[in-house]
């Protein structure tokens, strides 16, 4: 089969030739820049000192380049946008070195100081005249979000402020989409992955809008997470004009991009802690629901698309609401998390979720682990979750920084060795 095809007959619950590979497909898919960088020196891609170009400086995430996306067997590939999580475009690449020495490249817009504490701040859209949306603790990996908004007062909370940043997709951005989608369909036989910008309600991530020079409104985490019990009228308001210019986008995009997508992110907002849910399931099904039942609808009713949630944690409760909503994919499948077991999952849900996940741990066992302990975790949860079909293999979230290359390479030998169905 090519990558599309057994892609595509995962999506359908039906069995393929071997079980389909997703690494850099989204941005919860994908490696860490300095992961990438320490892979593509192991297998010989590169000289010594190649940079590798960071495609997400929020989490710094690596490009996947398709040299190296062939040398994985990876099924997939990213129809991407064309701007960053902190608001500048993907363009004018320059050099930067992290914290660990790795050498990347950084889009232009990458414009940051450096604190007397060692901090590195992150301005929004590039431009230092605005105060910094994200910083990177001394020695850090990554960037974490500041939260800039103080609490409006009761009586001035506005919806239009908490969707401030759901607009409508651009012209450019559509031509761009279509451009890309044809060249990346008639190129290569993988199976096109994209993501619903402004999909995921009340997604943490997007809540302190780090792409934004002043954002305003409810934007405190625990804040909003109390409004969701404390404020339901203010929560539904925001979710239902949120989701009203969601629907929209998703007519835009299906213009420009068709069918050639196999699979769009709608929903990246985590629900999890390590031992259970962190909002109530009646929570998900009263102020979640409707509005992703509204958006599933719309892409099942229109499109082959597939739809994917992505939420870490220990969310087994919330699954049925899930499907209820109409979500086809589950990821990371966190199988750390409490009643997260790899083969209670499959038996429970297997029939309606595909799981897009959980080929290894990656709190304990890549990064902490031997190789042997790799490759024995890898071949039980390809044997357990990729039975019958509905398996697309992946890390549990993007590979971390720190993490030894000789337990990437042990994954992804094993993998190899054990992923096809005959």
């Amino acid at each position: 089969m090519t990558s599309r095809e057994r892609i595509q007959k995962t999506l359908q619950h039906e069995l393929p030739d071997r079980v389909p590979c997703d690494f850099g497909g989204c941005s919860v898919t994908g490696m860490h820049a300095s992961v990438i960088y320490r892979l593509r020196q192991a297998l010989r891609m590169d000289p010594p000192g190649t940079p590798v170009k960071v495609i997400d400086p929020f989490q710094m995430l690596g490009e996947l380049a398709p040299d190296l996306l062939d040398a994985l067997g990876v099924d997939t590939i990213e129809l991407p946008g064309t701007d960053t999580f902190f608001g500048f475009p993907k363009a004018n690449w320059k050099p930067w070195t992290c914290f660990d020495g790795t050498p990347v490249l950084v889009p232009g817009g990458f414009t940051t100081e450096l604190a007397s504490d060692g901090r590195i701040y992150m301005y929004p859209q590039g431009d230092r005249s605005a105060p910094p949306s994200g910083v990177m603790p001394s020695g850090g990996l990554y960037f974490d979000a500041i939260h800039r908004t103080p609490m409006p007062a009761e009586a001035d909370l506005r919806v239009e402020d908490n969707v401030e940043e759901f607009g409508l997709l651009p012209d450019e951005e559509l031509a761009h989409f279509e451009r890309e989608s044809r060249r990346l369909y008639e190129e290569t036989d993988r199976a096109l992955f994209a993501s619903l910008p402004g999909g995921g309600l009340g997604d943490m991530a997007w809540l302190p809008a780090p792409f934004l020079k002043h954002p305003r409104g409810l934007r405190e985490p625990a804040e909003w997470l109390a409004s969701l019990v404390a404020r339901p009228d203010f929560i539904r308001a925001v979710f239902e004009k949120q989701c009203a210019i969601a629907l929209q986008n998703l007519e835009r995009l299906f213009e420009a991009a068709g069918n050639r997508l196999s699979v769009l992110f709608v929903s990246g907002a985590d629900y999890g802690m390590q031992a259970g849910p962190q909002i109530a399931p009646w929570i998900y099904e009263e102020a979640f629901l409707p509005y992703y039942a509204k958006v599933n609808g719309w892409i099942h009713a229109h499109t082959t698309w597939k739809t994917f949630v992505h939420s870490c944690g220990a969310i087994e409760p919330l699954l049925p609401y899930f499907i209820q909503a109409g979500f086809d994919i589950l990821n990371p499948v966190q199988c750390s998390a409490a009643g997260m077991e790899p083969s209670l999952l499959k038996q429970k849900y297997g029939r309606q979720l595909v799981f897009w996940g959980g080929g290894v741990d990656t709190q304990r066992t890549l990064p902490f682990g031997s190789p042997d302990e790799v490759r024995r975790e890898v071949r039980e949860r390809v044997r357990i979750l990729g039975e019958g079909g509905g398996f697309v293999f992946n890390a549990v979230h993007n590979v971390q920084p720190g993490t030894p290359v000789e337990n990437i390479l042990a994954m992804l030998e094993t993998f190899q060795e054990c992923r096809d169905y005959s």
